[in-house]
């Protein structure tokens, strides 16, 4: 078997130099010039992309190349296996969290949409809007009406977990611009024929600061979670934790596809969620998982599971995990006006399990001061800086492919462990990971006290986001 692995994989390797080898032939040609500095620069899953894009139009070199490049395309990027992966205990949990809501005083019930709206809006600090059991449909953006305060939030609930259903046929599903706001055990989901119609379950503004989005089940969005600035406000220190972001099929439209979309806003944090299945079939067919861009500054993207592909990993398109920075920021939504100093500083994405991505699974597009520690990274190409204001520190991760520092950035990797997806795991690509083959012990990150299942590091732990 070891014989027949190291085999396929020759030719794999072999296939994709003999595209490339053809390929060079074009380049004595203006199309063609810089395939050699692409070779250098890319993963093997993004040269082969390039590759099939390069031989687009010279049928003779297709049908020769593009099999080998198929199949060398499967070696590289694996598919999934067939159902269901497991949660691994991240995402909305099938009980209200444990975590009491302070300062609730009162506790208005609601059971119509009608009654929804209008407990939007009239909802003093300190209620708690309770949903009865139900579907409830929507067609047009909801509103609140007043703030919420630190010590007297307002809250919109299901009891439980799967109980209340609601149904969201517009762009925006509820437009979050007052403070000390929190929505929880809700079940989202966009029914819009057109996908350019649902655009965000939630969308975070301008004076929503402290917003607390969890526990939620929210599918089928361009960006299930968008928050950015507005008239010169910015909704910073939100919490997006313990929610499961997801979609049914490739969203078919132009706009940005990213599950949680930040732009500008400072100090969010990103914690325990589960995010998944985000293709983007049209336009540039590119997509995120999560990002943070927009000059913003001190997130943290924690114990999070992100799989880009459950299925069909290498259809057409670009997935790539978690992102500062992402595909960078029109100037005019930057938070100073210019992104020209960073994209995002400051941010941590730690103990994160990112797989079957057809692209990296860890991405710094010109952001500064990042920290990329004790993450997983299954079935990507790895991880990397891209742009001369990037810099990012790697720290301790378990990863395949490689990390690449691009177009100037700077990327120092301490205590890097490689990742084999036969043996690390009993069954790495099916998310089974119970340890197969444990890598030696490193010396634990200063300030990053846990791991994926939020017990304790000590002095020495072990690399990626399982730290037994």
């Amino acid at each position: 078997m070891r014989r027949l692995t190291r085999w396929t994989a020759w030719l794999a390797l072999c296939a994709v130099l003999l595209a490339a080898t053809a390929a060079a032939l074009l380049a004595f040609t203006p199309d063609g010039q810089n395939l050699v500095a692409e070779a250098n620069s890319r993963s093997p899953q993004e040269l082969i992309r390039y590759l099939k894009r390069r031989l687009e139009g010279h049928n003779k070199l297709e049908a020769v190349l593009l099999p080998p490049l198929h199949a060398a395309q499967r070696h590289f990027e694996r598919e999934p296996p067939a159902g269901p992966l497991p949660t691994l205990g991240k995402g909305q949990q099938d009980q209200p969290l444990k975590d009491n809501i302070a300062g609730i005083t009162q506790e208005l019930r609601v059971d119509t949409p009608q009654a929804i709206r209008q407990a939007l809006l009239e909802a003093k600090a300190g209620t708690r809007i309770v949903v009865a059991p139900g579907l409830y449909p929507f067609s047009l953006k909801m509103r609140l009406g007043n703030d919420g305060r630190s010590d007297a939030p307002i809250v919109l609930s299901a009891e439980r977990p799967g109980t209340v259903w609601f149904q969201f046929g517009q762009v925006e599903g509820i437009l979050v611009d007052r403070p000390h706001w929190m929505f929880e055990n809700l079940d989202i989901r966009g029914v819009c024929e057109r996908h350019d119609d649902c655009e965000h379950a939630f969308h975070v503004v301008a004076r929503g600061a402290f917003t607390t989005i969890r526990n939620n089940r929210i599918t089928d969005f361009n960006a299930h979670i968008k928050v950015n600035g507005y008239g010169g406000e910015w909704p910073d220190h939100g919490l997006l934790t313990y929610n499961t972001l997801t979609n049914t099929r490739p969203r078919e439209t132009l706009r940005s596809v990213v599950p949680f979309d930040l732009v500008g806003a400072n100090h969010w944090r990103v914690q325990d969620n589960l995010v998944s299945n985000f293709a983007k079939r049209d336009g540039n067919k590119v997509s995120f998982g999560i990002f943070m861009k927009g000059a913003s500054e001190g997130g943290r993207i924690e114990r999070n599971i992100v799989i880009c592909s459950p299925n069909d990993i290498s259809r057409p398109g670009v997935r790539v995990g978690i992102s500062f920075g992402g595909g960078g920021t029109d100037p005019a939504l930057c938070r100073d006006g210019t992104c020209r100093a960073y994209e995002h500083r400051l941010g941590l994405a730690a103990n994160n399990i990112v797989a079957h991505c057809n692209d990296t699974g860890l991405d710094v597009n010109q952001s500064n001061q990042i920290v990329l520690a004790h993450n997983t990274l299954i079935n990507t190409s790895g991880a990397a800086t891209r742009g001369s204001l990037a810099q990012a520190r790697l720290y301790g991760n378990l990863y395949e492919g490689v990390a690449r520092a691009r177009n100037g950035s700077q990327l120092i990797e301490e205590f890097k462990e490689s990742l084999n997806h036969r043996s690390t795991f009993l069954s790495t690509d099916g998310l089974l990971l119970d340890w197969q083959q444990t890598p030696e012990r490193v010396p634990s990150l200063k300030g990053l006290s846990d791991d994926f299942h939020r017990r304790p590091r000590g002095p020495g732990s072990l690399p990626g986001a399982l730290s037994q």
